[in-house]
């Protein structure tokens, strides 16, 4: 059993910097607590039943803290309508890393501009071999939406971004919000209780006394390294997934992935 003083700590701490993009979204509290609600019961429902035995209101209600009404309402809710966005943030970001790490789209080692749907190494085919059978135009239109292309006098296509983000206050770029803070809170979860010899890899560095003057530089650095090794890591990756490599034996059906992020603020008096 974590403290509670310092699980509680640790969520006021996490909380603010939410509710920053809340308030900003203009979900309000009990927009926000509504929600709450429909995640407790999700997680007790899954994760707090007895064996052979269907999880009852009741017991949902011992577990959670929420009344039994309020259990049965959650729970006869209809669910979220499925976010497109994270599958064409999957299939956008494939197309450009096979774009960056495949020989046959480079030119001198660089992505090279392709074609749009001539020859074999067009923009058509690497879709194809990197997003499945989604139309290449459909493709072309998000990368292009995103800024990650551009399109020559000639008609080729030209990579200009090595990774696929959103514009700022997008949608999807609120998708990626929930993807990557649930991946890096579900690896601390797991880390709070597993042996040694099975924690998931989770570090940082930093400095609290830092001269600004220096943080253009840093944050330099950590694009150009942070993106290196992603793209390293992306290569590995990529030869052992079945989407990629059908021929592949084995097992599928697992997910993984490595996060890089960079932070800057100033420091407070509760950070210090």
């Amino acid at each position: 059993m974590q403290d509670a003083a310092a699980l509680t700590s640790a969520l006021d701490r996490l909380l603010e910097p939410l509710v920053e993009v809340l308030l900003r979204g203009g979900v309000a509290h009990r927009a926000f607590a509504e929600m709450a609600k429909r995640a407790y019961v999700r997680v007790a429902e899954r994760e707090g039943g007895v064996a052979g035995r269907k999880q009852s209101a009741s017991r949902i209600a011992v577990r959670t803290g929420l009344t039994r009404k309020d259990v049965s309402r959650v729970r006869a809710l209809p669910p979220f309508e499925p976010e497109q966005a994270s599958g064409r943030y999957n299939r956008a970001a494939r197309v450009i890393t096979g774009w960056i790490r495949d020989e046959r789209f480079q030119e001198g080692g660089e992505p090279a501009p392709l074609a749009f749907d001539s020859g074999d190494a067009s923009f058509s085919v690497l879709v194809k071999d990197y997003s499945g059978d989604v139309p290449p135009r459909a493709v072309l239109d998000e990368l292009e939406r995103v800024r990650a292309v551009v399109r020559d006098d000639d008609g080729r296509v030209r990579l200009v971004e090595r990774g696929y983000l959103p514009r700022r206050g997008e949608a999807d770029k609120l998708q990626i919000l929930g993807t990557d803070v649930a991946g890096l809170i579900g690896t601390i979860r797991h880390n709070l209780d597993a042996d040694a010899d099975e924690t998931l890899f989770q570090r940082k560095v930093f400095y609290d006394n830092l001269s600004a003057d220096a943080l253009p530089k840093l944050r330099d650095l950590t694009a150009d390294q942070g993106q290196a090794l992603l793209e390293q890591l992306d290569t590995w990756m990529a030869a052992h997934d079945h989407e990629v490599h059908p021929e592949l034996e084995g097992p599928a059906g697992r997910r993984a992935g490595i996060g890089i992020y960079y932070f800057e603020e100033p420091v407070t008096e509760d950070l210090a």
